[in-house]
């Protein structure tokens, strides 16, 4: 039986290889939905070669511009637009499966959706769990929905743990490449380019994500991710940097022994893994030659250089709507660092100034995460606009 599948943010770097593995499989998936922000010249082409059924796009003048080349084409769609669009087009019952690969905190209110209508979700992003993570899955579990790690990590840890007792969990090892700056000192950090920034040592990458595992920041999410998804404490989260990005993580049980997920870094893996669950399809890509690879290296990452893991660390232990805002202000500082209103090491401090000043909300609902993501947003703003005007 073919599985049917919509790919929402088809033209990212994850949705891409989505459809590389949906390509590779053409008697067991197909794509029904596809969506994306404005980027519709990457859209059009995908449409073309996939011929969805549903498309959606965001930005209202990007889709009325598609609009009018599907119709030269008279192409039979349906065309959802803006953000209700997104959550709309996971309503439609031919969706069997999502690939939810929309970057930021714009992920949320699609999943959510997504889970209202019963549909499995490839998840692929890891800010909306950050911010909402207990909201998640209670919402996941009352309608019996599988959500399947995408991220390299999670989804390591995901195969490490499948049929193993929980309950004799000792710790989980996250794996960290280190980034591009792992053996610099903070004081080399601060008039570093933007082009430096976003050459990943390992992984191809957009700009915020690129940022994010410069800084560390993407580490600090998915510790937060790894709590909701696998219900753990944070205590039994060990960040460890692992610079040739082998090992994706590692899970210890109390009796000492470890289990660890090795492979290639090659995103399509863990794609086509959360694909096909529970079943395992062949590869064409590259195997592992441990006779090449002669050593791995481990060490401790430095938070002093590297504060943003530790702010996520922090947001961890106090939990409630300090994660939702760790997240609404590291996306405004990316951003400015992007647009060169902020450099480099004032990422962290821009956010934890933020984190001190917000009156955190122990139990939140969905309104209350949404207004501390907003009001984030906001003080990132001012203080940015303070510091840039020194």
């Amino acid at each position: 039986m073919i599985q049917r599948i919509a790919v929402l943010g088809s033209t990212g770097s994850v949705g891409r290889n989505t459809l590389e593995v949906i390509k590779a499989f053409p008697h067991k998936f197909c794509v029904v939905g596809l969506t994306t922000n404005s980027r519709i010249d990457i859209l059009y082409q995908q449409i073309r070669d996939f011929q969805p059924a549903l498309i959606a796009v965001k930005d209202e003048v990007a889709a009325r511009r598609l609009e009018q080349r599907l119709n030269l084409k008279k192409y039979k769609y349906k065309l959802f637009v803006g953000k209700e669009g997104l959550k709309e087009i996971v309503k439609d019952k031919r969706i069997d499966k999502i690939l939810l690969a929309i970057s930021g905190a714009d992920a949320l209110l699609p999943l959510l959706s997504a889970i209202e209508n019963k549909k499995d979700i490839a998840l692929a992003n890891k800010e909306a769990l950050v911010m909402a993570g207990r909201i998640i899955i209670e919402k996941a579990k009352r309608n019996k929905v599988k959500i399947l790690p995408v991220d390299s990590e999670a989804s390591a840890i995901w195969q490490c743990l499948e049929g193993q007792d929980k309950k004799k969990l000792k710790n989980i090892y996250l794996t960290a490449s280190g980034g591009p700056f792992r053996r610099m000192q903070r004081s080399q950090l601060k008039d570093i380019s933007i082009n430096r920034v976003l050459k990943h040592p390992r992984w191809k990458m957009g700009k915020k994500i690129s940022v994010d595992s410069a800084t560390l920041m993407n580490k600090g999410f998915e510790v937060l991710e790894i709590m909701s998804l696998f219900n753990v404490s944070l205590d039994k989260i060990k960040v460890v940097i692992h610079p040739e990005a082998i090992i994706h993580s590692m899970v210890e049980f109390i009796d000492g022994s470890i289990l660890a997920q090795l492979s290639v870094t090659d995103m399509r893996l863990p794609i086509q893994y959360a694909l096909s669950y529970p079943r395992r399809l062949p590869s064409k890509l590259p195997a592992i030659d441990f006779f090449r690879l002669k050593a791995l290296h481990f060490e401790k990452p430095n938070l002093k250089h590297f504060p943003c893991l530790e702010l996520a660390y922090q947001a961890g232990l106090k939990m409630g709507t300090m994660p939702a805002v760790l997240n609404a202000a590291n996306d405004i500082s990316v951003n400015a660092f992007l647009e060169k209103k902020l450099d480099f090491v004032s990422i962290p401090v821009v956010i934890e100034k933020v984190l001190s000043r917000h009156k955190n909300i122990t139990n939140p609902d969905l309104e209350n995460i949404l207004s501390a993501d907003s009001w984030a947003r906001d003080e990132a703003k001012e203080l940015i606009a303070r510091l840039d005007s020194r």
